[in-house]
């Protein structure tokens, strides 16, 4: 397969749709310089609902795929896909370096005024031992509330993010949160920042007597890169801006569409298409 980067620098990043751009946006932020290929497996979006051990086989797939490709650090900008597979794909892969998406727990339990946080996040999400282990050694004295928002993640790869059933959705999540004193909210799924400022909304209107915080843990996963980054010698030596490389195995203009709502890099960045072929992805000819 053609490797287009020659610098060793390129960082991977993987999700099941367009939540992933989430935490992109982010590096990009913090990492404009650093040539980027962003990998939406589409074909199989929701990875929420699935079993584990399917994700796994996904996630083991797809960074066969992006090594071929010549990645040298692969962000897993997917909580699910981070439960499920995270520990498995460094053991399996232990030469290249992974940073995963964690629910951010632990800031949200120091940062509690109240002692309750909400968590929203996929069903997968609270399965994995990830999430567990994360409660029970940064959240123990706190009440932690959960809910999968059924339906969510599909409302946004659709760009649906300010309609009435994103919005029914999250009010059923929510207002029992906010009933029982939650000062905190968590997003636990790449996807759901991008319907914060409707979080937001519905929090403001809620009767609440404190103020409510939401956490996007993208920032702090984008720090991390960078980190890591240069921990391994693997940042850049460009001094430009590199336009990310985007590929998904559903449909390129369907993709391209939320770019443009998303992101501002539809106008300039053309999306290519993968397809899955015996459990391993095959990069389409242009």
């Amino acid at each position: 397969m053609e490797m287009r980067e020659t610098d060793n620098s390129l960082i991977g990043i993987f999700d099941s749709g367009v939540g992933g751009l989430s935490v992109l946006r982010q590096i990009r932020a913090h990492l404009p310089n650093q040539p980027v290929l962003y990998l939406a497996d589409q074909a199989h979006v929701p990875y929420g609902p699935r079993p584990l051990e399917e994700v796994r086989q996904f996630s083991v797939s797809i960074t066969r795929f992006l090594i071929e490709q010549g990645v040298r650090l692969i962000v897993v900008a997917c909580n699910t896909a981070s439960a499920a597979a995270l520990q498995h794909l460094r053991k399996t892969f232990p030469d290249i370096p992974f940073v995963g998406m964690e629910p951010a727990v632990k800031p949200a339990a120091e940062q509690t005024k109240s002692g309750v946080v909400g968590v929203l996040a996929t069903p997968a999400t609270f399965q994995g031992t990830l999430y567990a282990s994360v409660v029970e050694r940064f959240a123990r004295g706190v009440t932690i509330l959960q809910d999968t928002c059924p339906g969510l993640v599909n409302q946004i790869e659709k760009g649906d993010l300010q309609g009435e059933e994103t919005r029914a959705i999250l009010t059923r999540a929510l207002h029992p949160m906010l009933a029982r004193g939650a000062d905190t909210i968590v997003m636990g799924c790449t996807h759901y920042p991008f319907v914060i400022p409707l979080i937001e909304e519905i929090i403001q209107a809620y009767p609440t007597h404190y103020p409510v915080r939401v956490i996007d843990p993208a920032p702090a996963v984008a720090r991390q890169v960078g980190r890591v980054l240069a921990a391994k010698g693997l940042a850049t030596g460009k001094e430009s801006p590199a336009n990310p490389r985007f590929l998904t195995s559903g449909n390129p203009g369907i993709f391209k569409h939320m770019l443009r709502l998303l992101t501002n890099d539809a106008e300039t960045n053309q999306v290519e298409r993968v397809s899955w072929n015996n459990q391993k992805l095959i990069l389409e000819k242009l």
